[in-house]
This record gives C-alpha cells, structure tokens and sequence, in this order.
C-alpha cells in the first residue's frame, strides 16, 4: 500500500496504527468538547480520534488532556540567541510545534546567504519551521546594513518548501506612498500571504496599508488599535516577548467572537525568559489566568493561527492532519508532559538524530577601533532630543531635555538619567558613528554594548563613562559580536555571539547562564530594565515610533527623518 491507502487502512483498524496515545481526553477545538478514546497516529499524521486503536507502539497519558501543537506566528528565531537547532530544543518540548519565522536579522548581516541557511536547517529540525522570505532588508534607507535584498533577488529563493510568503513589511511609508521598490516586492507576492508590521497607523493610511495585501499586524500594542486592525481584515497577534510585551493590553480583545482572527506570537524571546517564564505556553497560562476564555486561547494558539497562514493541515487533533499534538496536566497550568512534533515525540533522542549544520557569518564584526572621543556629543543648543525608554514596549518616547554644552561636548549627567547612546557602523561599509542621549536606562557608571541591534545590527552602545564604552564597543569586534557589559576599565561580563554577531554557538543553557550573569552585571550600573540588551537592539529600529537612533544619526520615525542636531 502507498501512504494514502495505508492511512486509510490505519484509520478503518484494518492495519494497526504506528502510535496510539491512550488513557486522555482530547480537547475539540470545534466544538469544545472534551473527547475520550484512542489518539492513533500513522507516520506524521492522525489517523482517528475517539476510537480503540491496534498500534505497534501505544503510550500512556492516562489523566492528560490532549491539544493541538502551539504556531508561534511571527518570530526571529535569531532574538533567542542561539542556533536554530537549540531554539528548536529549547521550545518545542514546551509545545510549540511550528513556527513562523522571519530571518532577517541575519539577512540584514550576510544577505541571501542567511536566508538559504534558515532554510536548509527547516529540513533538519524537529519542529515545523516555516521560513518566511524578508521584505525589508534594510528597514529603511536611514541606517547601514550589511546587505540590501531586492525584489530580483527574493525571487532566487521562492520556492522552498518551508516558504509561506513575504515577512513582515516594515517599510509601512514605502507601502502607502507607493515606493517603487516596496511595489515591486508586494507584486512579486500578489495573492499569496504578506505579514505586516504597521505600528500606530490608522485611518485611511492603514486602509491603504491592508488594500496592498497585506493581512497580518504584530505591532498592536493597546486594545483600540486591535479593535481597527480586526475591523479592517487584518488578523492581529498577541505579542509577548522578551521586551515587547503587549498581552495584557490585547488581552480583553481575545474572546470567542474574535479568537478566529488572532494568534499569539513572541517575535523575540530570549532563552533566560523562556526558562524563567516559557514561550507560547506562558502566554496561554497568562491569558487564562487574565480572564480570556479557555476555547479562545487555545484555538488562538493552533487552529486560528493555521487558518491564518493558510496551514491546512494542521491546528486540531483530527484524521488526517498533522500530528502535533501536546500531552497537558490540565488547560490552566498549561504543562506539557509529551510533545508530538509530525507523529515523533519530542526528546533527545529525537533530537539527535538531526545531524549537524555549519555555522555562517563569522568573523562578521568589522567596526573601526573605537576611541573615547568618539562618543562625544557636539552641539550649540542646550535644547536636546532624548530617547525616551518604555519598559516592555519597543516604541519610545520623544523628549526635549536642556544639555548644557561643556568643552563641545553635552556629556551624560546620570543624576538626570541621561546616558550616551551611540551606533557604530560594524559592517566595513563607512565606519558611521552616531551619538544621542537616552533617558529610562537608570544606569549610574559603566557601559553596556551589543551587536544585535535591530535591524541593521550594528554595534549599539549606551553608557556613562567614555572610556568604558570604548572598551565594550571594541572588545566586541574581539569575540565577533555579542553582549559586553563593562565598569572601571574592566570587562564583567560578556556573551560571544559569532554566528552574524547574533546567535551562540553553544547549547541554549549556557546561554541562559551567561545571561543572568549580564543582568546581575547590568544592575550593578545601576540598570533597572528588565531585559536591558534587548531594550538596546531596539532603541535603534527606526520603523517603530517615535524616536530612535542608527549610524545615520537620530531619527523621528514619526516623521521619517533624520533629526538635524
């Protein structure tokens, strides 16, 4: 028999099933129902729900209540910090079985040749990795990346099997003022799936945003703006990540009305938090545990998150889909005691079956030795634009705050909570270097430094001292990228990221370590964030209101334009 008719047989009993999951109850995303019986599953797919199964394997889960797989809809799979394979080690035995993955991080570093590496390692991984093309690459034309993707050269990678379409489009001014080479990239993906990122747009804008096409929105961070991405066709993500954490405010949006057209999302997470609050299992405990209805959440997690990427074949434990499926000890607690990622429970021995895949993007730093002057910051006017932190969101304020010159140079003043922001261009293309000021950081000394700097990934540094900064921006291009934290001439801590400057070449918890040793070393500068080097990466993506900084200088997104200062 071909594979059909063997699923088929499998299903009648005429054959006995590959795996039965016996002793749960299985949770009917359809109807709500609770349903007892056999899970029997042949290859990667369900074969019957409900029924008493022959099998050559059976396995106990007697007391669980059976789920379909979790979709993480939008994420960076290079925000966790490590490789692919140990992001999929890292979440999948939490539940998540698929996720939709968007790399332009490392696109933004190396080009294609990134791209094609997310791809070759979607054939090799446990989960379902879906491998978004990306549409912005660089973000914008005010900072320097170390690639530029072009319409031409998306099309050299359409094709692969883990491809859905065209990730997040976050040029939304390039969109709705018809830039030539934003309409190029839209109709080489005319009627197939484009993610949005259109941060506080409204109106006839948004309208003109949604009209290209695009039909997704992860920006939305209060419940207004959910409620008019909903009412205009968009299917909205609740979003909680590392440092964007929108879910309490979209919380009240997700009810049985609405659950059909919104999905969860981390977009970017990093191993610590995952460790220290997980990843899509987190966010459903979280929306139980606000009040969200239990059928909302859990269909919102899988089977509205299919529909909306148009995956067929999975999101319910039902014949013939995927069989992705999360053993639980109960809906609420949301713990995932088996995980079923294509008929293959997910353990180590799974997982190391995967082979391995060599890294890339090395030796990808190559700033110009830094020195304190530097990090001067030149200007006439006492009147000064500041960053304006938000903890747990990625917008910024835009503040006014009087710095008075001293010697030419507006100097840090942390009795205010003024710190030296500054970008250095890391790619070898100008050595652009741009300095400002950030409130919100309540560092007291030191420097921190990082090259995972949305999106371009230049090396972004903020501090007090110079020569601390000085010696956290350089020590950098010395491990080939990474996090550095550094006070009194001395390094404290630091995470070597060689792959792009982005990812470890080490198993996920050695990087979960290495991080709380950077946080405990950022508190003792007097950092009060949460999640300061994410905080950072963010404070220079200038696709997200309202005032950020790149090598170019200050940018009012806003207005879309570089700050004259």
């Amino acid at each position: 028999m071909d594979d059909l008719e063997r699923r088929i047989a499998q299903a009648r009993g005429d054959e006995p099933a590959d795996l039965v999951l016996r002793g749960g109850q299985v949770f009917d995303l359809i109807t709500g129902a609770m349903i007892a019986g056999d899970v029997a599953i042949g290859g990667d797919r369900i074969v019957g729900v409900g029924e008493d199964y022959k099998a050559r394997r059976v396995i106990d889960v007697t007391g669980l209540t059976l789920v379909p797989g979790f979709i993480d809809t939008h994420l960076h799979v290079e925000s966790s910090l490590v490789t692919p394979f140990e992001f999929d080690r890292c979440v999948t035995p939490r539940g998540v079985t698929t996720a939709i993955c968007d790399p332009h991080e490392i696109a933004n570093v190396i080009g294609l040749e990134g791209i094609r590496w997310f791809q070759q390692a979607s054939e090799r991984m446990l989960m379902d990795l879906r491998v978004q093309l990306s549409s912005c690459v660089p973000s914008t034309e005010m900072e320097t990346s170390g690639a530029r993707i072009a319409a031409e050269d998306l099309r050299k990678v359409m094709g692969h099997p883990s491809a859905i379409g065209l990730a997040e489009f976050m040029n939304y001014p390039g969109v709705i003022h018809r830039d030539p080479n934003a309409m190029a990239k839209l109709r080489l993906f005319a009627g197939g799936h484009v993610d949005g990122h259109c941060p506080q747009l409204s109106g006839r804008d948004l309208s003109a945003y949604v009209a290209a096409g695009i039909r997704t929105e992860h920006e939305a961070t209060t419940a207004g703006e959910a409620l008019e991405k909903l009412r205009k066709g968009m299917r909205v993500l609740i979003r909680e990540g590392s440092v964007s954490k929108d879910l309490a405010a979209l919380q009240p949006v997700l009810t049985d009305v609405t659950a059909p057209y919104m999905c969860l999302c981390t977009d970017d997470r990093n191993p610590l938090d995952i460790a220290e609050h997980g990843h899509l299992d987190h966010m459903i405990r979280e929306l139980i545990r606000r009040g969200s209805p239990v059928l909302a959440v859990y269909r919102a997690a899988s089977l509205s998150a299919a529909e909306a990427f148009g995956l067929k074949d999975r999101g319910l434990i039902a014949p013939g889909l995927r069989a992705d499926i999360v053993a639980l000890d109960d809906l609420e607690s949301c713990r995932a005691q088996l995980v079923i990622c294509g008929g293959r429970v997910a353990d180590d021995t799974a997982f190391a079956t995967r082979g391995e895949l060599a890294a890339i993007g090395r030796h990808s730093v190559k700033a110009p030795p830094i020195t304190r002057q530097d990090f001067r910051h030149t200007g006439n006017r006492s009147e000064t634009p500041v960053i304006g932190i938000i903890e747990g969101k990625i917008i910024t304020a835009h503040l006014t705050r009087n710095v008075v010159p001293q010697d030419g140079d507006k100097r840090p003043d942390p009795s205010r909570d003024l710190a030296r922001i500054a970008v250095i261009e890391r790619h070898g293309k100008n050595g652009n270097i741009a300095t400002g000021f950030v409130e919100g950081f309540g560092m007291k000394s030191g420097a921190i430094a990082s090259t995972v700097c949305h999106d371009h990934h230049n090396i972004a540094v903020v501090g007090i001292d110079y020569d601390d900064m000085t010696l956290a921006a350089n020590r950098l291009s010395q491990i080939e990228g990474g996090f550095v934290v550094a006070e009194g001439g001395r390094i404290l801590a630091e995470l070597p990221l060689p792959v792009a400057g982005l990812m470890s070449l080490d198993p996920f918890e050695a990087v979960r370590d290495r991080l709380i040793l950077l946080r405990d070393a950022a508190k003792n500068l007097g950092v009060a964030l949460e999640e300061p080097f994410l905080q950072l990466a963010f404070v220079a993506l200038p696709v997200i209101p309202a005032l950020k900084i790149t090598d170019h200088g200050m940018v009012d997104v806003t207005r879309f334009e570089i700050l004259s200062v």
